[in-house]
């Protein structure tokens, strides 16, 4: 922890779900495959995250789309929050159609001085199961901020690299971004209130989820090298992107086949994620 960091808190959850056919067809299609996977498969990478949805009761859902901060998650006194990175170990795959659980608890709290004011950090680490034995281990960076302020100053972006082997563009627009909202259970309304997320949240457009830009990420390894298995995945969100702009999705593998360096990549060139896939 660095010397702004609180201790972890003993918040800690638990979850059970099914890994059902019928919302893996839904974002099968949403991914724009042709074929779906059937029960007994084994689940795509990052897909498991449109399971254990936040059914939170809609009177405790906060003026933003999320659920009140106060209960797992911490209450900070910063009203934004975003999901800004992650890490992931698969130790064996979720098959469609069986019962799985997650064991849920904030690893680190942190809080920091930015170029746009205060920012805060949470930690969150996910254990799932499956029947028999623990397959994902998982760590999620959620930020907090401030209150948009009009013209304050933003991060200066970083340019995009343009080496990739591998590259697929897509432009998102109102019903991809709807049907990820949708499959996850995400409230945000960042994703799907575009008067919201211009006059509140300062943006100029509907935000792409950073989840769904870490899934189109990994799911570019598995349309080019169908057979890797991956072992580790870890991402960090740099810029957003907005809906209506063709993003660049861009990877290419190591010379020795043992890691893939993955991107994406916005239509002014701009790095918008960075991610890194470990191959068996």
């Amino acid at each position: 922890m660095n010397p702004h960091s609180s201790a972890p808190n003993d918040r800690a959850e638990s979850a059970a779900d099914v890994v059902a056919l019928t919302s893996v067809a839904a974002l099968n299609a949403t991914l724009d495959y042709a074929e779906a996977p059937g029960t007994g498969d084994p689940l795509p990478h990052l897909w498991h995250w449109i399971f254990f949805r936040p059914t939170v009761r809609q009177s405790k859902i906060a003026t933003d789309g999320h659920p009140e901060k106060g209960g797992f998650l911490p209450d900070l006194g910063l009203p934004r929050r975003m999901w800004a990175g992650g890490r992931l170990r698969f130790l064996c795959p979720l098959k469609i159609g069986a019962a799985i659980t997650r064991e849920s608890r904030i690893l680190d709290v942190s809080e920091k001085e930015g170029r746009s004011g205060k920012l805060a950090f949470v930690t969150v680490k996910h254990q799932i199961f499956n029947a028999d034995a623990l397959a994902i281990e998982e760590e999620q960076d959620i930020v907090y901020r401030e209150p948009a302020i009009p013209g304050a100053a933003t991060p200066s972006p970083t340019a995009a690299r343009t080496d990739e082997l591998w590259h697929r563009a897509i432009t998102p627009d109102e019903v991809l971004l709807f049907r990820y909202s949708a499959l996850a259970f995400i409230g945000h309304r960042i994703h799907y209130d575009k008067p919201y997320a211009v006059e509140v949240e300062g943006y100029p457009n509907l935000v792409v989820h950073g989840p769904l830009i870490a899934t189109l990420l990994i799911d570019l390894l598995r349309r080019f090298a169908p057979q890797a298995t991956v072992l580790d995945f870890s991402f960090k969100a740099v810029r957003p992107s907005f809906m209506g702009n063709t993003l660049y999705l861009c990877a290419r593998p190591s010379p020795d086949g043992k890691s893939v360096e993955l991107w994406s990549r916005d239509h002014e060139g701009w790095l918008t994620m960075s991610a890194l896939a470990t191959l068996a």
